[in-house]
């Protein structure tokens, strides 16, 4: 009987102390502008700064890594941005 209560309680503190570690997903819309990291891009256009740092942050392999594929698609000034971003950044 002991060992029965001592099994049991061993399987309530593990479940208790288990951990998700599954890969949290990123959010599909971009992260708000206070969140994301700044780079300086002074004089281009707004679209081609948002692609430049969502690619960068994707090669970094960081959490703000993100390619918009509409955007990507629709937006040539993003794409450029987002390309130029990237390459820059697997570069380093």
């Amino acid at each position: 009987m002991r060992l029965i209560v001592v099994v049991l309680l061993v399987l309530m503190y593990t479940g208790c102390a288990t951990k998700d570690f599954r890969q949290r997903s990123r959010p599909s819309e971009p992260l708000p502008a206070s969140t994301r990291p700044t780079y300086n891009l002074a004089g281009y256009p707004s679209a081609f700064k948002d692609g430049y740092i969502d690619g960068c942050e994707t090669a970094k392999k960081t959490s703000y890594g993100f390619k918009n594929k509409h955007r990507f698609s629709k937006d040539n000034q993003y794409r450029m941005g987002w390309n130029d971003g990237f390459n820059m950044c697997l570069s380093k």
